[in-house]
């Protein structure tokens, strides 16, 4: 190959990267456009078949032309489908961005792009500068210090995470192994959406859903398949948890660098009766350069909290620290593992 030949090779290579870049620069108006949609409601009126842009506009009070344009963005992702004749439908796909979808992840989508999460994605060079997140800077405070003041931001952040939990917490529940009788406490446990799981498959044991009062006001405990086996506790998992069996710390761990996750899982070591364990049920990064969802979240967290996604390496060397030990990882059929802790010594 001559060298004009290979200088016009190094620009097709060149313009094929930049064209590739431009596009992946422009993916974060995909989720923006969801988000307005979501906002507006647009998916619940498009339960029972579909509707033209401009009945849609109507039914939610937006601009026609705007809506088509979002709605447009959307359906090259595979949520809306436009028909031959101008109507959009909700494909299946996108079925869970209604209000009253089974499994609704309209609430989750709400909360992911929420601007607590949003802003500080867009200055995620704070991090990278820094070293810690960027909302501290952006919102003058800490991530969950801000939520504790801010009642509207909380209601978005909790009810976004027990839609994202509702389609995790059944096969979660089934993949775990509990005792027949004794006490699960379900530390930071938001609604109670797993222990209800729990104790839906496990009718001689008794719960204990730990968490912030403001947030267990909203608990969905009290229902016929618990029959009554649970309590509400309130506290602080920095401090103390109450006594149990069996611990729960479903997307718990992730939120704290590594010091405060030994903190956790002391308290919970120290509480914990004999032969107990602790079940912490994160993502596991797994090694390779393969697309997975942690790694996704593990750039949230980065931005907008303190902590971080975990190998199943990085999750052994913190229960090291906390006098316990890895026993097993296991698969839940969901981007989520439980990653299973129990003593050094099984007496103590």
């Amino acid at each position: 190959m001559d060298g004009r030949h290979e200088q016009d090779s190094a620009t097709a290579d060149g313009r094929t990267s930049a064209s590739f870049l431009i596009d992946e620069a422009l993916m974060f108006y995909y989720p923006a456009a969801l988000r307005a949609i979501a906002a507006t409601g647009v998916a619940d009126h498009l339960a029972d078949g579909p509707r033209t842009v401009e009945d849609l506009a109507r039914r939610t009070d937006v601009n026609a032309q705007s809506l088509y344009r979002a709605l447009r963005v959307s359906a090259t992702r595979g949520i809306f489908e436009e028909l031959d004749d101008g109507r959009f439908r909700l494909t299946p796909a996108g079925d869970a961005l209604r209000t009253d979808a089974p499994l609704s992840a309209r609430s989750a989508v709400l909360m992911l792009t929420d601007q607590s999460m949003w802003r500080p994605a867009g200055e995620m060079e704070r991090c990278l500068q820094g070293g810690g997140s960027a909302f501290d800077d952006i919102f003058g405070m800490p991530f969950f210090d801000y939520f504790a003041q801010d009642q509207a931001t909380a209601a978005i952040f909790h009810h976004g995470m027990a839609a994202m939990s509702a389609q995790e917490n059944a096969p979660i529940a089934a993949a775990c192994e509990f005792p027949d009788s004794g006490v699960v406490v379900d530390v930071g446990g938001g609604q109670g959406g797993l222990l209800l799981s729990v104790l839906g498959r496990r009718d001689g044991l008794r719960g204990v859903l730990f968490d912030a009062e403001h947030v267990l006001r909203h608990h969905v405990l009290d229902v016929a398949e618990t029959g009554g086996r649970w309590e509400l506790a309130v506290g602080d998992f920095f401090t103390e948890v109450p006594k149990g069996d069996v611990y729960l710390l479903k997307r718990i761990l992730h939120d704290w660098e590594d010091d405060q996750c030994v903190t956790i899982l002391r308290n919970c070591r120290t509480a914990m009766r004999p032969g107990g364990r602790i079940l912490v049920i994160d993502a596991v990064v797994p090694p390779g350069d393969a697309p997975h969802q942690a790694k996704l979240v593990d750039l949230l967290l980065m931005a907008s909290l303190v902590g971080r996604e975990r190998t199943a390496q990085e999750f052994s060397q913190l229960f090291e620290a906390a006098d316990l030990r890895l026993s097993r990882v296991i698969p839940t059929g969901t981007v989520l593992s439980i990653v299973e802790a129990t003593p050094k010594d099984p007496n103590g």
